[in-house]
């Protein structure tokens, strides 16, 4: 059958910019799409590229859709090209909410057919933990994001308040001795709050360190994690070094005690593959917005028993449900999963609140 298809783009500015390697991000742009199909069924899908993570260009993604015709048929959609991967994911993720009754029928129900998700109908009783009305009773469940620098150290505090455990800082923006310091203040912090339970970091370089600098970060963790009835441990250093440098990662990971997890170079699910075929068994962090085809992604991670850590890249709530849906069905242990991202955005996602 055929779907009607609508679309309209976003843009989102960060409550402040956020500082990685790569540089500084101040504006979240994006597209959101809409499927109609029998008794006028909804099927909302988002794409949030993230070109300089290794995704097509919002631009790209933009131009694609304006070439597409008014009524898509599922062959059409899976169709689409890897070198579109957050096209893929939103559009194979609009198809497959048209048979879901909360992000289908309940939200255009509630919205009369706008996409103001914000004020959806509650989700049926035996939904995922992980769906929107659960997650802020668990923040435990998400790794929240602190900010670069100094900073981090009053917002870890705010996010412990709040329930979160796990927390993820980007490292690699200043200069190396002086993030050194900041980062023995803040497992300090993270040891005094803890009382009788455990929390975790997760260092975020983005490839931005050079080997030697990367040794010195794992040096340090290990020095952390080896530090007796110390509460703070430190999870994993992300993507330590570039793309390019992956032979690197795989012997740093086998020297040191605190695991390295590819994070770039998993950026969508060719290089998942390409890092497994050459012998990566450590920890990927998957974005399922920008990595690909959700139905192809769910069929490798079945098939391979990798070590998965599935993370945001500041989607709304559309995208984010429905990489959270494979969050929740893919993840094989209990890490924390990235997406305790909401607090770096004031408008509630009321940038949606528009008819199609």
């Amino acid at each position: 059958m055929l779907y009607q298809f609508e679309f309209r783009t976003y843009q989102r500015k960060f409550k402040r910019p956020l500082q990685t390697s790569h540089g500084i991000w101040d504006i979240r742009s994006g597209i959101i799409l809409r499927l109609v199909g029998e008794n006028t069924r909804i099927g909302w899908g988002e794409i949030a590229p993230l070109s300089w993570f290794g995704s097509e260009s919002f631009e790209q993604a933009l131009d694609f859709c304006h070439q597409l015709p008014a009524n898509l048929s599922s062959e059409m959609i899976f169709a689409i090209s890897a070198e579109l991967p957050a096209c893929q994911f939103g559009f194979e993720s609009a198809l497959s909410n048209l048979s879901n009754s909360f992000l289908g029928s309940a939200w255009e129900r509630r919205s009369g057919g706008s996409a103001s998700i914000l004020h959806a109908a509650e989700p049926p009783e035996k939904h995922s933990p992980a769906e929107p009305g659960n997650e802020e009773k668990m923040p435990n469940r998400f790794s929240g994001l602190l900010p670069a620098g100094e900073t981090a150290l009053q917002a870890l505090q705010v996010l412990w308040l709040e329930g979160y455990r796990t927390f993820k800082w980007k490292i690699g923006v200043a200069a190396i001795e002086q993030e050194l310091k900041i980062f023995q203040q803040l497992i300090q912090v993270m040891h005094n709050l803890c009382d009788r339970e455990s929390a975790f970091l997760r260092l975020d370089a983005n490839g931005g360190l050079s080997y030697s600098q990367a040794k010195t970060w794992l040096e340090a963790c290990d020095k952390v994690n080896a530090t007796p009835d110390f509460s703070a441990d430190i999870e994993f250093l992300e993507q330590p070094l570039p793309v390019t440098q992956f032979q690197e990662m795989v012997e740093l990971n086998a020297i040191y005690a605190t695991a390295i997890a590819l994070d770039e170079s998993a950026a969508n699910l060719d290089r998942i593959q390409e890092c497994y075929s050459q012998g990566w068994r450590g920890i990927f962090v998957i974005k399922p917005a920008i990595c690909g085809s959700p139905s192809q992604l769910r069929k490798f991670c079945q098939t391979h028993n990798i070590d998965a850590v599935f993370s945001s890249v500041f989607e709304t709530q559309i995208g984010r449900q429905a990489a959270l849906n494979l969050a929740t069905e893919l993840s094989p242990n209990n890490r924390a999963l990235g997406f305790g991202t909401d607090c770096w955005f004031d408008d509630n996602d009321s940038i949606l609140d528009f008819r199609f």
